[in-house]
């Protein structure tokens, strides 16, 4: 995959759509219910879009304690409302369900969505337990439902857990670009918010010619130089109000931070 044919631009901005609790999530509210959630959704990618981004991630990010796999209920609410807002989303769109890259893909299939992004190789102690996962199984999947138009983004530094393989960040990237199809590879800060390391970033983008983008902690601040060495961003939290995660979109956020990015394009 080449990412220039996806996102029409050279180093992609991706920002994030994250979704309000959903049905089945402890923290849902049932009072407000699905119109609030598909409001919410609707604001953020239309500020994200005026504020002249290049792509989009639906994630069911408040839907904590997080679950390594979906309920029926998360699957079908976001595939509802991505449904509903298809004519407002102008700009290439990715699909990320915490943490079950087969409803990902799921919903990826049914709302047309270009990209996954997900965590779909290694073993980890995390918060959700022991967290294992099955990229052949993935594949093998991804083959049946027909999704070879559906790019996967490959999440090799999990947040919130630790990796069992204890081989240098750079060789697992190595080995992922190679055994495991990858159309690109992330490179994750220990949590939400956190940015990973330059010299971390610049080991993986020297060992492999699979794009690299950074998945975790980028902000106005450090964005110029991380995209130097990196081929694109996903962004969330700073370009959030008062750059708090749970929080909406903030539309002039997005567009100072575009303004920045530009710059180095």
């Amino acid at each position: 995959m080449k990412v220039k044919d996806l996102f029409n631009t050279e180093k992609p901005v991706i920002g994030m759509v994250h979704f309000p609790p959903l049905p089945g999530s402890p923290l849902y509210d049932d009072e407000k219910g699905m119109k609030y959630i598909k409001e919410r959704v609707k604001n953020d990618l239309i500020s994200l879009q005026e504020g002249k981004i290049d792509g989009l991630i639906f994630c069911n990010e408040n839907d904590r304690p997080y679950k390594l796999e979906a309920n029926y209920i998360t699957i079908a609410s976001m595939s509802a409302i991505i449904g509903e807002l298809k004519d407002t989303i102008k700009i290439p769109f990715g699909v990320d369900v915490l943490w079950d890259p087969s409803a990902a893909i799921s919903i990826a299939k049914a709302t047309g969505a270009k990209f996954i992004r997900e965590i779909i190789t290694g073993t980890y102690v995390s918060d959700m337990g022991l967290w294992n996962t099955n990229v052949g199984d993935l594949y093998r999947y991804k083959k049946l439902i027909d999704g070879k138009d559906i790019s996967v983004f490959f999440n090799i530094s999990a947040e919130f857990a630790y990796n069992l393989d204890r081989r240098p960040i750079e060789e697992i990237a190595r080995s992922v670009a190679f055994s495991s199809l990858a159309d690109v590879i992330l490179v994750s800060g220990p949590m939400t918010g956190v940015a990973p390391e330059i010299e971390t970033l610049k080991k993986v983008k020297e060992k492999i010619d699979v794009p690299v983008f950074v998945n975790t902690g980028v902000n106005i601040k450090n964005v110029a130089e991380l995209l130097k060495i990196a081929d694109g961003a996903i962004v969330g939290t700073s370009l959030k109000k008062d750059g708090i995660t749970w929080n909406p979109i903030d539309k002039e956020r997005v567009i100072d931070f575009m303004k920045e990015v530009n710059k180095i394009r």
